[in-house]
């Protein structure tokens, strides 16, 4: 479903991502992996057309994304929900969500959309008028997550979406993913708890200094004591649950 192939992005005369390629397959969730300054966010914001590649080549669906605009992007079929949620503010949680449908011009597709994220999370519709601010972190998390299924994606991507949750919020946001896959989303996750990332992907990708060091079966990065000592031992150090 996605390929990437020998991307390289700057910011300005600094490379963050230098020689990344990878694949997600349809059905999977697929992980990446790194610490922070890795290269993992710019590798999503690369593929979400908010950033331009200097080089290497981004495939949806054999469709090339590459100089492509965010808004044909979104409506290829792809969401992403970003690093710290971003909640409007000021917007009722229903609100936050239909920002994520403003593509659709089918109401009934909107309305089956709020049911669908309301029945994931059963919280967001008691506080469906409650304005985004007044959100825990782990509601906020919630919203975010479904304003990305408002636009009905067919590749979504996670950028970080257990930083800061306690752990059971973390287990709920993990559930959701599951159960998106189940339901037909493909998903990359990118994430620094290597814990909860591998435990619920089939794949997984190690990405230093904006390179892929290693990629293998979730199973076998999780059993591999080599591969946590010499690659995850730098986000233990960080202090993230491995």
């Amino acid at each position: 479903m996605l390929e990437i192939e020998q991307l390289a992005v700057a910011y300005g005369e600094a490379t963050a991502v230098r020689d990344v390629s990878l694949r997600v397959d349809r059905g999977e969730i697929v992980t990446l992996i790194g610490g922070n300054g890795a290269g993992k966010t710019t590798t999503l914001r690369a593929i979400s057309g908010l950033l331009r590649p200097s080089a290497g080549m981004i495939r949806f669906e054999n469709v090339a994304l590459s100089g492509m605009p965010a808004d044909r992007i979104v409506a290829l079929g792809i969401s992403q929900v970003p690093e710290g949620r971003h909640v409007f503010p000021q917007l009722s949680v229903e609100d936050n969500l239909r920002v994520g449908a403003h593509l659709l011009r089918d109401a009934k597709l909107v309305r089956a959309g709020l049911e669908r994220v309301y029945a994931m999370f059963p919280v967001l519709q008691e506080r469906r008028r409650q304005r985004g601010e007044t959100l825990s972190g782990g509601e906020q998390q919630m919203v975010a997550l479904g304003r990305a299924i408002m636009a009905r994606p067919r590749l979504l991507l996670l950028d970080e979406p257990s930083l800061g949750l306690a752990p059971r919020i973390v287990e709920d946001v993990a559930k959701a993913v599951i159960g998106l896959r189940a339901a037909g989303v493909t998903v990359l996750l990118v994430e620094q708890n290597a814990r909860v990332a591998l435990a619920i992907s089939d794949r997984g990708y190690i990405i230093e200094d904006g390179r892929i060091v290693l990629s293998d079966h979730a199973a076998a990065l999780k059993i591999n004591a080599s591969v946590i000592d010499s690659y995850l031992g730098g986000l233990r150090r960080q202090g993230d649950q491995i």
